[in-house]
């Protein structure tokens, strides 16, 4: 049973997402503002839909009142692609922040850099990182939300973090406060897993850091912040669901 919803999830979610691509490559070259309100009212809810009524997946979303719809950075946890379908159903225009590699992949990469995603070579050192910074600020200028993942891949739920300057440069330079948000998707959409496992995933959404504090204090407190809580949701998680044991890493 579990491997035929998962089946039938998959076939959802990448359907949607891909005749959502094909049609944003398209109708993004006549006007990027309406792939935007399409992308984020028709198939984004979409995926959300499919999660709850095919893969018996609930959406949580704490701490509604630290979201703010026309500016900010969002800085979460990466555990699946869940967060890159899913946080745009609650933050609307929102810009995230991607490998470079991925606008290369056709249509799927197209309709990315059609949407106004920022791009980052992980491999060009300071020169990515001014890149980066270029293009976020123009997505600050037109007063979209920027999500980024601060450990740049995913991880498995309780794998110690490894967290990146790039969060911390946005941070600095685009004097914006920053929002953490823990999640715990991994135990039910894990890495390179076809199974996906029936629950309810939780987003909350933490008390933003507020521009002034220096580079160490901010990744400190920003690790802090996202850590503690992911914690508590993996605990809670396991109560509700303890045969998803496995998903949690223990090396």
């Amino acid at each position: 049973m579990l491997f035929i919803r998962s089946l039938l999830l998959n076939i959802a979610v990448y359907g949607i997402i891909a005749v959502g691509c094909i049609l944003n490559s398209v109708l993004g070259l006549f006007s990027r503002k309406f792939i935007i309100w399409f992308w984020n009212h028709s198939f984004i809810p979409a995926v959300v839909l499919s999660l709850r009524y095919i893969g018996g997946i609930k959406i949580e979303i704490r701490g509604v009142q630290y979201i703010n719809q026309t500016c900010g950075i969002y800085a979460g946890k990466h555990e699946s692609a869940v967060e890159t379908y899913v946080l745009s159903n609650y933050l609307k225009r929102a810009t995230f922040v991607m490998k470079k590699e991925l606008t290369y992949i056709p249509i799927f990469g197209w309709a990315q850099a059609l949407y106004g995603m920022i791009p980052i070579n992980r491999s060009a050192g300071a020169a990515a990182m001014k890149d980066m910074l270029r293009h976020a600020q123009k997505m600050a200028e037109a007063q979209r939300p920027i999500v980024i993942f601060p450990e740049g891949t995913r991880r498995r739920p309780g794998q110690p973090p490894a967290y990146k300057p790039g969060v911390a440069l946005l941070y600095q330079h685009l004097n914006l406060p920053v929002t953490p948000i823990a999640s715990n998707t991994g135990f039910f959409w894990a890495r390179n897993s076809f199974l996906r496992y029936p629950g309810k995933i939780i987003f909350e959404f933490l008390p933003p850091i507020e521009p002034g504090l220096g580079k160490q204090a901010f990744m400190a407190k920003l690790q802090d912040s996202i850590e503690q809580k992911c914690r508590e949701l993996n605990e809670e998680t396991l109560k509700n669901y303890p045969h998803l044991q496995k998903m949690l890493y223990t090396e």
